[in-house]
């Protein structure tokens, strides 16, 4: 009796059917399974991660009791000129040497652990300070800023763009290092 051969293409591709099948019931439970033990580990954790918030870049420039951190140009030069104000910048140190707002301290974020303890021993909780950077984008003020009101002090604000806005105003520069920035 001779085999046929419609009849091993429909044993193989209920074969495959059922496999295929198996396979994604498999996938399914592991997805939900490995969801379930990350939502349990989630809820456990002392500093849980927050599923639902307000992920705008306002919201990302508010300190942990909503106050706004970004200050506009004219407040920042306001302050300058006042010389009320310590501006730090957040950008790499060679950045810094090839210029800088005038008076600014040098604390680049990726040198922040080795040179935090001599660019701030002068500086009071309370002083107002003023982090920058360069671009839009640049997250480098951003970190400092926080870092700083971590470490205690109170009244830190982000210049947005901060290098790039103040050489477009003509705003006081200068080049060269800063004696409490070098590292």
């Amino acid at each position: 009796m001779p085999i046929s051969y419609a009849w091993i293409f429909h044993k193989r591709f209920k074969m495959l059917k059922q496999k295929c099948l198996q396979a994604i019931w498999q996938c399914s439970a592991l997805i939900v399974l490995a969801s379930l033990l990350a939502f349990s580990i989630n809820y456990l954790r002392n500093e849980r991660l927050h599923l639902f918030g307000n992920w705008t870049p306002e919201a990302r420039l508010m300190d942990s009791s909503g106050k706004r951190l970004d200050i506009s140009l004219p407040e920042a030069k306001k302050l300058f000129l006042q010389q009320s104000v310590v501006f730090i910048d957040a950008r790499p140190q060679d950045d810094y040497e090839k210029g800088h707002i005038k008076r600014a301290l040098c604390l680049p974020w990726n040198e922040v652990d080795r040179n935090f303890m001599r660019v701030t021993e002068d500086i009071s909780p309370d002083t107002p300070i003023i982090t920058y950077c360069a671009g839009e984008t640049c997250e480098l003020s951003h970190n400092l800023a926080i870092f700083l009101l971590d470490m205690g002090f109170s009244n830190v604000r982000i210049l947005i763009n901060g290098w790039a806005l103040w050489k477009e105003e003509d705003l006081p520069i200068e080049s060269g290092s800063s004696t409490a920035g070098q590292g």
